[in-house]
């Protein structure tokens, strides 16, 4: 890769990532929605899927971040106010904790009775907290919020590219694409 290509564009595996992870969010949000407000047979299989897929998120995202820290990243844009660029780092960095800790969060709901979790019902993952169900309502509770803090926290980021897309009109979305 070239000196310009480094200095204007995420390594490729940052961007796979990122838009991995995207897509899952993507899917796992309505799947969480749905296997909450469905008969309790029918959330089997929502609930398997938002599972296993939130796992995934979870080692993507460790991945993503070795990427992000053995990798060059592009500079802010020229021109970009500093304020803008401090909500922007920040937002960034708030998606990347929430994202590693919802799934932590949520695996720790679906294993707080001592029970081992079948990641796609063929992977062994111990619980981590044995048996705690006393935890119940707590941990869901902060799986639910968090759930929606990332929801506001994609929406922020959205939005960002909206504007250096629309008002801005520069060539930050190309970074990531």
């Amino acid at each position: 890769m070239n000196v310009e290509t480094r200095q204007h564009h995420y390594h490729p595996a940052a961007k796979a990532f990122h838009w991995l992870v995207a897509v899952l969010v993507f899917v796992l949000w309505p799947l969480g929605l749905l296997g909450a407000s469905l008969h309790v047979d029918a959330t089997k299989s929502f609930f398997f899927w938002h599972e296993a897929l939130g796992v995934t998120v979870f080692w993507l995202m460790l991945a993503r971040l070795c990427v992000r820290f053995l990798t060059d990243t592009p500079a802010k844009p020229a021109g970009m106010p500093a304020g803008l660029a401090s909500l922007a780092y920040l937002n960034q960095w708030l998606l990347y904790l929430a994202l590693i800790c919802q799934p932590i969060i949520g695996y720790i709901l679906v294993t707080d009775h001592g029970s081992t979790y079948m990641w796609f019902g063929a992977v062994p993952i111990p619980s981590l907290v044995g048996k705690a169900p006393g935890i119940d309502h707590f941990v869901a509770d902060l799986h639910t919020y968090l759930g929606w803090t990332i929801l506001v926290l994609v929406g922020l980021h959205l939005l960002g590219m909206l504007y250096h897309r629309v008002i801005r009109q520069d060539d930050t979305l190309a970074r990531m694409t």
